[in-house]
C-alpha cells in the first residue's frame, strides 16, 4: 500500500469518525431540546469559530500522520481503533443518555448507586462529571468512557494523546546517551484511568519499564483489561491518588498527566505538580496533556464556555485561566516547552540535574 493511499485512508477514518460523532451530538441535542425545551444553556458559537476548529483539527490529524512517518509510532497505530468495544458500548452509551440529561436538569453532581462507596475519596473526585452515571467509580462508567471521549472530541482523543509520544521519545534517546538502557528507564502515568496513553505510550516504547496509578479500581479494572493484550511485560498499576504518589524520590525518568488537570481544583493542582517533581529524576521530564485555555487560543471562549457548563467541569473556569507555568516553576521545574494541538495543550518540563 502506497504512502498517499494509507494517508488517505487514515484520513477518510478520521473524518468519517468527526462526522459521526457531530451526528451523534446534533441528534442528542436535538433530543434533549424537545424533551427538556427551555433547558439550554449553550450560547451558539459563531460559524467562524466553528470553521477555525474544524482547521485545528485538520492540522491536528496532518501532526498525526507526521508523527507516524518519522517513526516516532507505526502507521498501524493510526488504525488501531476499538471497533469490538464500540459495537458492544455504543448501545449502551446511547442507553445512557436519559439518565444523564435527568441528571443534568436536576443539577444532581454526586449521584451514585447504592452499592457504590465514596468513602475515602477526595471530596472534589465524587463528582458526576460529564454528568456520567456514577462518575469514575463504576465499571459501567469505565466501559463507556473511551467511546464518550471520543464522541467528545470528534474523534480526536487519540491523536491528542499521541502528541506526548515524540517529547517521550526525546527522553528515552537523552537517557540512552547519558548510558541508560532502554529497559532502564520508567515512565508514570499519573490518572492512567482506562490506560489508553499507557496503552499508546507501549505502542511507541516497547522496552521502558511503564506504571500507572489511579483513584478509581473499576478504571484501573479496565485499564488492566485492555492492556493484558498487548504483548511484553505489563505496566505495574497501583490505585492511589496523584497528590500522595506512593514512589520513592527521583524514581522515575519521566512523568505523564494527560486530562486530569481541568478536573482538579487548584490545590490539588498544584499538589500533583510538585508529587510530579518530587518523584522524576533530576534531567527528567514532566508532560502535562489538558484542555487548551484562554490565553492560547481567546477566539474558542465561546466553546469553552459552553464546555463547562454542558458537561458539568466545576473546576474548569478556574483552570481555563491558571497559569500552570508558574505552578511548575514554583515546584522547581525548568526549560517548560508549551504546544497546542486542536482543543489540547501540552507542557513539556524538565526537572534540572544535579
Amino acid at each position: 500500500m502506497s504512502d498517499s493511499f494509507t494517508k488517505l485512508t487514515y484520513q477518510t477514518l478520521q473524518q468519517s469518525k468527526n462526522l459521526f460523532a457531530l451526528a451523534h451530538k446534533n441528534v442528542s441535542s436535538s433530543l434533549w431540546g424537545l424533551i427538556y425545551p427551555n433547558q439550554s444553556q449553550v450560547k451558539p458559537a459563531p460559524p467562524e469559530t466553528l470553521l477555525k476548529m474544524q482547521q485545528k483539527y485538520n492540522e491536528l490529524m496532518e501532526t498525526d500522520w507526521q508523527d507516524a512517518e518519522e517513526g516516532i509510532y507505526s502507521v498501524d497505530v493510526l488504525f488501531d481503533n476499538p471497533w469490538g468495544d464500540f459495537l458492544r458500548y455504543y448501545p449502551m452509551v446511547c442507553l445512557d443518555l436519559p439518565s444523564i440529561w435527568e441528571r443534568a436538569r436536576q443539577k444532581k453532581y454526586q449521584d451514585f448507586a447504592p452499592e457504590i462507596s465514596t468513602e475515602g475519596y477526595p471530596s472534589y473526585y465524587t463528582q458526576n462529571f460529564h454528568h456520567q452515571t456514577d462518575g469514575y467509580l463504576s465499571d459501567l462508567s469505565a466501559n463507556l468512557y473511551d467511546l464518550q471521549v471520543e464522541i467528545l472530541f470528534g474523534g480526536a482523543a487519540d491523536a491528542m494523546r499521541r502528541r506526548i509520544l515524540a517529547p517521550l521519545r526525546k527522553m528515552v534517546n537523552k537517557w540512552q546517551i547519558l548510558g541508560e538502557s532502554c529497559r532502564q528507564v520508567r515512565i508514570l502515568d499519573v490518572a492512567c484511568g482506562t490506560g489508553r496513553t499507557l496503552k499508546l505510550i507501549r505502542q511507541s516504547l516497547s522496552q521502558p519499564s511503564l506504571y500507572g496509578v489511579d483513584l478509581s479500581p473499576a478504571y484501573l479494572r479496565k485499564a488492566n483489561e485492555l492492556l493484558s493484550q498487548i504483548p511484553g511485560e505489563l505496566p505495574q498499576l497501583l490505585q492511589a491518588n496523584g497528590e500522595e504518589l506512593p514512589f520513592l524520590d527521583d524514581y522515575f525518568h519521566a512523568v505523564t498527566c494527560v486530562f486530569l488537570f481541568h478536573e482538579l481544583p487548584p490545590s490539588a493542582r498544584q499538589r500533583v505538580i510538585e508529587q510530579a517533581f518530587r518523584v522524576t529524576k533530576p534531567g527528567g521530564t514532566f508532560i502535562i496533556c489538558d484542555s487548551i485555555q484562554m490565553d492560547d487560543s481567546p477566539e474558542f471562549e465561546p466553546l469553552m464556555e459552553n464546555f463547562q457548563k454542558v458537561y458539568h467541569e466545576p473546576y474548569y473556569r478556574h483552570y481555563s485561566t491558571d497559569n500552570l507555568v508558574k505552578r511548575l516553576e514554583n515546584a522547581g521545574f525548568q526549560q517548560i516547552e508549551i504546544q497546542v494541538h486542536f482543543a489540547s495543550k501540552y507542557l513539556v518540563a524538565q526537572k534540572p540535574s544535579e
